[in-house]
Order: structure tokens, then C-alpha cells, then sequence
């Protein structure tokens, strides 16, 4: 897989990311970046974690040598999301599975 594809990130409206806000405030992060950097295993553990939840947080690390405007930028990039929110060190990411069971899956409020 290729890194620097480029992939059509998905736009959320405001009401939309207001409403993915509300639901990722009591998660907790999933995946932590670290002194590694935005490796192809870190990579793939977010898209890993994207498919599971559709709605997941990653913290950034105070070592990893990342800037968090850097990553915010790239990351959604790379793994086909798309960033809710930035707070802090963490982002929220947000992407559909379409695959996940229908009772389990986000739904969006309408634009």
C-alpha cells in the first residue's frame, strides 16, 4: 500500500461533527503515537481500530516528535477519515463502515 496516495476524505458538516463531538467525549484514546512516529504499523492500527469503532480518538505523545497540526493534517489523510476535532495532543477521527452490523453502525444526522 502505497503512502502518499492520496484518498478523498469524506466532508462532515458542522452539525454532523458537533454530533460525533458529543458521542467521542467518554471514549477514551485508542491508539497512542509514539516516540515511532506516524509509522505504517501505527498507521494501520488506526485503520484497524476505524474499521472496529468508525469513531475513535488518538493521543500524541509528547516524545513522538509530531506536530499535532502536522498529524491532524496527514493522518485523516493516510487512513481515509475524517478529523472531527483536534484538542490538545488529540484527534478525533471519524470514518463509516459500511460493512459494520447495522444496529452497531453511526448514524449521521442529515446536513
Amino acid at each position: 500500500m502505497s503512502e502518499n496516495k492520496e484518498i478523498e476524505l469524506p466532508e462532515l458538516t458542522i452539525k454532523q461533527k458537533k454530533f460525533l463531538k458529543k458521542l467521542a467525549h467518554p471514549l477514551s484514546p485508542s491508539v497512542q503515537i509514539g516516540k515511532d512516529g506516524l509509522s505504517e504499523g501505527l498507521l494501520e492500527s488506526i485503520r484497524t481500530a476505524l474499521v472496529h469503532h468508525e469513531l475513535i480518538k488518538v493521543k500524541i505523545s509528547n516524545n513522538s516528535g509530531l506536530e499535532k497540526k502536522e498529524a491532524a493534517q496527514s493522518i485523516p489523510q493516510k487512513t481515509g477519515s475524517s478529523l472531527v476535532q483536534l484538542i490538545g495532543k488529540t484527534l478525533i477521527l471519524y470514518k463509516t463502515n459500511p460493512k459494520r452490523k447495522k444496529e452497531k453502525r453511526i448514524v449521521l444526522p442529515k446536513a
